[in-house]
């Protein structure tokens, strides 16, 4: 960098300005910066599902369509995707400082203007904006903490980040859901102002851990961007629609997954033959990065698809609504908070490959009790495999961070970072996909099943609609009406039991899952513990 203003007046080039160690800054320095970006990146994380809860609330108040509300969400996924590895080169080229304030900032005031949407297109637009700029936030605050803090002190930024990083999306939909109840459905957007207003203004007056080149956004290979956008939104676009529309059988799935595949083979042609690349791949070349991207796909599948779970079946099988789903899932929380001090604590003495492990088994371990839940089940019954799962998360993730990040420094901790959060991001896109077609398809093959077995009961199911239209008969003189409540009321039971096994099924697989992925433990090849990355600081060019 260089300053062409000269003193009195006189144009001079200036002495490049020395780089910026962020070791050597003060620690009461360094916590008051970490805070400010741990709280941007939980406001951006908790946004996802915020609005969770509220979509009712939401369509009705645009008056919107049900195939046009579910992009409220979509559309933010697919936006704060593209931004999540594009965030290292403009860190780099910004300079973390004013990449955080402008993401911050714009994060601000298109929250604003989703609370002031007038329509569901405006509503749609203002969201994309939301999460393309608020999606810089979540791997910068991961590539600061580990080029500011060493030792004891770096083996907390894994544990404190992977709890607010599961933490944030598990509390959207009670927040979201308490808001829109007290205040109404515009409050869940209005909400991010202030601290969104205090984050910007702090990030301007405290952050200084590296120094801008402003000479890289002359290399932008914008075609480079453009293939990255289109492969991973229209990736997303599938992954979200594809449960709801048959999949390729509609002919707007299979176009943008075509879309998507054309974006990726010429996303990885200027990957590696661009002379500027927006993303670098090259953290790939490590081994033990590779296999920790491939945990944190895992994580990502079950955090997100456990946490969608949980409240679809408390919605849709025991018919509560947004306070009790909030209030029963809300010990997976506490259960995580209170689990991270050991996570970091184990971090500091024990091999990472062992806390993976024992947090991986644990994790399958509670779904595959979580699989045994029935009609019946509610806050009592969930809530020892919910407290397991909240405390095995931080067992996994903080372990599989220190294995992904360790090593690496300046861009290449970014471009690290950066790629790390994607694929715990992609793991829930996926996980969501995938947990709602299985869903769809044992819940429907349960049901057959249920119809054929009433089939071959012979006299006992009529001896049941018999007995269940007696009990109607109280309610309504009418023999013909009571008979069709009674068959009403049947389908209701067996859709419902056909259902919980469709969840049951979806547990059990979601636990092998896990358990499968303790294959990969034994090829990873951590560094030495307590060790730390040596290498110029954060901001070298």
């Amino acid at each position: 960098m260089t300053d062409a203003t000269a003193p009195f007046g006189g144009a001079r080039p200036a002495a490049p300005q020395a780089p910026i160690d962020p070791m050597a800054l003060p620690d009461a320095r360094k916590f008051l910066i970490f805070g400010i970006m741990a709280f941007g990146q939980f406001m951006a994380l908790i946004d996802i599902q915020i609005v969770a809860a509220s979509l009712n609330d939401v369509q009705a108040g645009l008056s919107a369509g049900p195939d046009e509300i579910s992009w409220i969400q979509t559309g933010y996924l697919m936006a704060e995707l593209v931004m999540i590895p594009f965030a290292a080169f403009l860190a780099q080229a910004l300079s973390t400082q004013w990449l955080f304030a402008l993401s911050a900032g714009l994060f601000t005031v298109a929250s604003a203007l989703c609370g002031l949407a007038w329509d569901i297109q405006s509503m749609i637009l203002f969201r994309v904006i939301q999460g393309f700029v608020g999606g810089a936030m979540v791997p910068t605050v991961f590539a600061t903490g580990f080029s500011m803090f060493e030792g004891k002190q770096r083996a907390m930024i894994p544990a404190i980040l992977g709890m607010v990083s599961v933490l944030a999306p598990t509390l959207g939909p009670t927040v979201g859901g308490w808001l829109t109840g007290a205040v109404g459905w515009r409050s869940i957007f209005y909400v991010n102002i202030a601290p969104g207003a205090i984050v910007t203004l702090l990030a301007l007056l405290f952050i200084r851990v590296d120094r801008p080149n402003f000479a890289m956004l002359k290399k932008i290979d914008y075609s480079h961007l453009a293939s990255m956008a289109l492969f991973l939104g229209g990736m997303e676009y599938v992954l979200e629609e594809g449960p709801k529309n048959d999949w390729f059988n509609d002919p707007h799935i299979a176009t943008g997954a075509w879309l998507s595949f054309v974006g990726f083979v010429l996303f990885l042609e200027r990957s590696f033959r661009s002379g500027g690349p927006i993303v670098k791949l090259t953290p790939f070349k490590k081994p033990t990065f590779a296999i920790a991207c491939a945990f944190n796909l895992v994580i990502g599948f079950g955090i997100y698809a456990s946490t969608y779970l949980v409240p679809v079946f408390l919605g849709r099988v025991r018919g509560y609504d947004s306070l009790q789903i909030g209030t029963t899932v809300f010990v997976v929380g506490i259960a995580q908070v209170l689990s991270t001090i050991l996570a970091a604590r184990l971090s500091q003495s024990v091999d990472p490959r062992k806390i993976i492990t024992v947090g991986l088994t644990l994790f399958a371990t509670s779904l595959w009790l979580t699989s045994k839940v029935t009609p019946d089940w509610g806050f009592t019954a969930f809530l020892g495999p919910q407290l397991l799962r909240g405390a095995s998360v931080m067992l996994c993730i903080v372990p599989s961070v220190g294995l992904a990040l360790t090593g690496f420094v300046g861009p290449e901790l970014r471009a690290a970072s950066g790629l790390f959060n994607l694929m715990r991001n992609l793991g829930g896109a996926i996980g969501i996909a995938v947990v709602n077609t299985w869903l769809q398809d044992n819940a429907r093959i349960q049901a057959a099943r249920m119809g054929e077995s009433l089939g071959r009961a012979g006299a006992e199911a009529p001896a049941v609609i018999a007995q269940l239209a007696a009990r109607m008969a109280q309610a309504t003189p009418d023999p013909v009406r009571a008979a069709l409540l009674a068959r009403g009321e049947l389908a209701r039971v067996v859709g419902r039991y056909a259902l919980t096994s469709g969840f049951q099924e979806v547990f059990r697989m979601m636990a092998w899952l896990f358990l499968a992925a303790l294959i990969m433990v034994p090829f990873c090849k951590p560094a030495p513990l307590n060790a730390t990355a040596a290498g110029p600081p954060a901001d070298a060019h």
